[in-house]
């Protein structure tokens, strides 16, 4: 009986203990649950009330350091509820963590500059990095502001142009300044996605990457929660109410620490405790972006005895077994300084031409390799004679269609009324000669020789720009002067181009050289509208190559269209005023063959990423790629005006490449070396601005081409954003981005380096980090080192580096890199109902390799055990 009553005694002792824990962590619930409503708005929340921004956000700042005292504390609360207390803390947590996405999912624009919410991250410090990207890039949009606003120089006259270095200090800070490339805008996207005969469209709105959202930090997966149930019983008989109440105390008395001290505080006291007694509540992980994936939920590691060193892996053997499931932990990369503007390897080491290059053999025309110019009198400063001297016409579905050509004929009626073919280049010829005084008489002459174009063509762009945005003289200037010397080069076309150039038709590996005075004749015809069979929509012989007339840039009355004005009258006036004496190239590459991307066993190459600075500007003697529209050169005769229409008006003699290249298909990209840059510019897209004349002091090669390589790639445009991450269509643009990086024969040591950045990121719906995966995967198998421009966006500029490093440090191969996107795919993405996935795909690598090394130490560890 004695026995019996102790028992029971025993079994009271325990109930009453049990009631007395669940009464005090009650009211450590109602505090904690209390602080929790208003978590969303600590860490990373910035204070706009002062800047009259978005009145969701206008609240006021909370000390990161606070968050991360309450998170350790969450941790206390949820361990220790009971009942219907678990169920109802979920609820309010889930609850929490939809109001947290929700308002965590707003894209926040600032000028030019579009920043994301990154996930959120489990150091103290989020609240001022957070702080400091926006002031980084209200600076930036500042500068933009401030360049924007000033034209010191007129596109017509070099005038002013002096006093405008002197403004700037020294030459030197014109690159600073970037408004030769413009300022830094938050994105560079690629051309419009429309089709050549269709690419007019003003609404070029700045589609950036998708936006990360936030998930609830505080919300712990319910398994764990659960799991915590069951032995709260057991940890309440084992500390009492005295160990209890001093947690609660320590709750109230203890002062605000970052997540990095309390995670810090976790290895400190597991490393110094030898005696049975509870470890301290690791700090809550935070779940990034939609991600489902779970952190090490193995409850016994909050209580049981941290073993001593030399014990510690005999028990983990012994304890393995018994352990019901392995769960990923998440990685967190390392913090980065939130004061640099660039990580990896300098950019001053990276290869540039013509350092990198080898000596180029003799210029010769070939079968593959067509030649305009007399090479045999190539002379640097004189202007190249073309060849042969006396004009050769081919009017074939081979060669471009000249509007010099003898079967250019074009209807005309006779004195009796009658219908005749007559020479549409007489036509031309006559009409352009007349005197020019205002729009009209040039519109009057254009329509002259397209007659069946009178009713349909649009001249409002053209004559507002006359009329109302220049100046009486420059008006003068531009139709006494300007346009008097372009028709001159013209007209000129049967003497400057005198041989047949062949079109870089599909599946072709050809070049084109010809001389910048020959390029600058084509494109004067081009802004009369002289070339023939170019101006049919739809069904007509040339519906696969882009349009090269000018008549939709003078349509419309888009703002962008006078810019766009200015700067091309600009490059004319130069041409115009002093011959060019250089030469282009134009290389049509095909390749047959790619890649076993899967098998591959090359390691990454090296990576320069900055959020500073631009591709053509801090990327002389690189590889620079144009992203581009499959109809190179995309909307730049019409509306467009983003990354590739941009580089075509600061280098005109790029627009030529319309003219001759057919529609790029998924094997193909188009190679330009030796072009000009003729203007400086502010601004992107809506903001675009010509800001000044441009002197390019590239220097030449043998060839007398500006050492200036710039490679039109098209990205696929993705409809859905999940598409992109498709087995197929990763292959695709791994092929793309290969076909342009590869040079044949060419050993890696002389390839420059490439400067690229968000290709395909923009109105074609890619996902930004995922393109420079892939195209830091094709640079390393095309043998070549990359410098990543991120236009603005500092988070994707650590992200980029941190997963570059993390793959080096890792030994992972391209053909690793390669089997990770396709298991990402089947595992996140294949059956994904929602519009994108749950878990990123950074932190999906992260974690997949760091389960491969978790799971390679446990066999090591086993086998050890096994021996022992």
């Amino acid at each position: 009986m004695t026995s019996i009553k102790k028992e029971n005694f025993s079994e009271h002792d325990v109930k009453k203990l049990e009631n007395i824990c669940q009464q005090n962590y009650s009211k450590i619930s109602v505090e904690v649950g209390a602080k929790h409503v208003n978590l969303p708005q600590t860490g990373s929340m910035y204070n706009w009330e002062a800047e009259g921004k978005d009145p969701v956000l206008d609240t006021e700042p909370v000390k990161g350091t606070q968050s991360g005292d309450l998170f350790k504390n969450a941790n206390i609360d949820q361990m220790h509820k009971t009942g219907k207390q678990v169920q109802r803390g979920c609820e309010e947590s889930s609850d929490n963590c939809t109001q947290r996405k929700s308002s965590s999912g707003r894209s926040l624009k600032m000028g030019n500059t579009k920043l994301s919410s990154k996930d959120t991250e489990t150091d103290g410090q989020v609240s001022s990095c957070n702080s400091q990207k926006l002031k980084t890039c209200d600076s930036v949009c500042l500068t933009g502001e401030q360049e924007g606003d000033v034209v010191p120089e007129s596109p017509l006259s070099d005038a002013g142009c002096d006093a405008c270095i002197s403004d700037l200090g020294d030459p030197g800070k014109l690159s600073k300044c970037q408004s030769s490339s413009g300022d830094s805008p938050a994105f560079e996207k690629e051309s419009e996605p429309e089709s050549p005969m269709d690419v007019d469209n003003s609404k070029n709105s700045c589609h950036g990457s998708e936006a990360d959202e936030e998930t609830s930090p505080f919300l712990d997966d319910r398994e764990e929660i659960n799991m915590s149930k069951s032995i709260n019983k057991s940890f309440r008989i084992q500390y009492g109410e005295a160990e209890l109440e001093s947690r609660k105390s320590c709750f109230s008395a203890k002062g605000c620490e970052s997540f990095e001290e309390i995670d810090n505080s976790v290895k400190e006291d597991g490393l110094h405790t030898k005696s049975p007694g509870i470890c301290p509540a690791p700090s809550s992980e935070l779940k990034g972006a939609k991600q489902s994936v779970k952190r090490d939920s193995k409850i016994t590691s909050h209580f049981m005895r941290i073993p001593k060193v030399e014990e510690k892996r005999k028990e983990k053997c012994e304890f393995e077994p018994q352990r019901p499931g392995r769960k990923i932990p998440k990685y967190v990369p390392p913090p980065l300084p939130t004061n640099k503007k660039w990580f990896g390897t300098p950019i001053e080491d990276m290869r540039r031409m013509p350092m990198c290059g080898t000596r180029l053999p003799h210029l010769r025309p070939s079968a593959n390799h067509t030649v305009t110019i007399r090479v045999d009198l190539l002379r640097e400063g004189e202007v190249p004679k073309p060849f042969p001297t006396h004009y050769k016409d081919l009017w074939d579905n081979k060669h471009v269609k000249m509007p010099c050509s003898e079967q250019n004929f074009y209807p005309v009626e006779d004195e009796n009324g009658d219908r005749t073919a007559g020479s549409r280049w007489e036509l031309i010829q006559t009409a352009l000669l007349n005197k020019f005084t205002c729009s009209h008489d040039l519109k009057e002459a254009i329509l002259r020789y397209n007659i069946a174009y009178s009713k349909k063509w649009d001249f409002s762009a053209l004559n507002d720009f006359c009329e109302k945005v220049l100046e009486d003289a420059e008006a003068q200037h531009l139709f006494q002067s300007i346009l008097p010397d372009m028709v001159k080069l013209a007209l000129c076309l049967p003497s400057i181009c005198t041989q047949p150039i062949p079109l870089l038709k599909q599946k072709m590996n050809h070049s084109i050289t010809m001389s910048q005075e020959q390029i600058a004749s084509f494109l004067a015809n081009a802004f009369f509208c002289t070339f023939p069979r170019r101006n049919a929509k739809m069904k007509s012989e040339y519906s696969s190559y882009p349009d090269i007339n000018f008549n939709r840039l003078f349509e419309g009355r888009s703002p962008r269209k006078p810019e766009k004005l200015k700067t091309l009258f600009c490059y004319f006036r130069r041409v115009t005023e002093k011959k060019p004496t250089g030469l282009v190239t134009f290389t049509r590459q095909c390749l047959q063959e790619f890649p076993d991307w899967e098998r591959s066993q090359k390691k990454l190459s090296r990576l320069h990423v900055t959020y500073e600075g631009t591709i053509e500007s801090n990327g002389q003697g690189m590889l620079q790629v144009d992203f581009a529209n499959r109809f190179v050169g995309g909307g730049v005769t019409g509306a467009g005006l983003v990354q590739e229409e941009i580089r075509f008006l600061i280098n005109p003699e790029l627009i030529v490449s319309r003219l001759i290249t057919e529609v790029l298909d998924h094997n193909e990209c188009l190679i330009i070396t030796g072009t000009e840059q003729y203007s400086e510019y502010t601004g992107y897209a809506e903001t675009y601005r010509w800001a000044r004349s441009h002197e390019d002091k590239t220097p030449r090669d043998e060839w007398q081409r500006r050492y200036t390589e710039i490679v039109a790639i098209d990205a696929f445009h993705f409809r859905r954003f999940l598409d992109q991450f498709g087995p197929e269509k990763i292959r695709r643009e791994l092929n793309k981005a290969y076909c342009g990086f590869f040079r044949p024969n060419v050993p890696p040591q002389h390839l420059s380096a490439i400067a690229t950045g968000n290709w395909g990121c923009g109105a074609f719906g890619g996902d930004s980090r995922l393109k420079a995966l892939i195209q830091i995967l094709a640079a390393a198998e095309a043998g070549r080192d990359v410098v990543y421009f991120t236009f603005g966006d500092v988070e994707l500029m650590q992200d980029i580096y941190n997963m570059h490093t993390f793959l080096c440090e890792k030994g992972q191969t391209i053909g690793d890199i390669y089997r990770l996107l396709l298991r990402y795919y089947n595992e996140e993405c294949k059956n994904c109902s929602t519009s994108g996935p749950d878990v990123k795909l950074y932190s999906f690598i992260y974690n997949t390799i760091e389960s491969y090394a978790d799971s390679a130490d446990d066999d090591e560890e086993k086998e050890l055990c096994f021996d022992d």
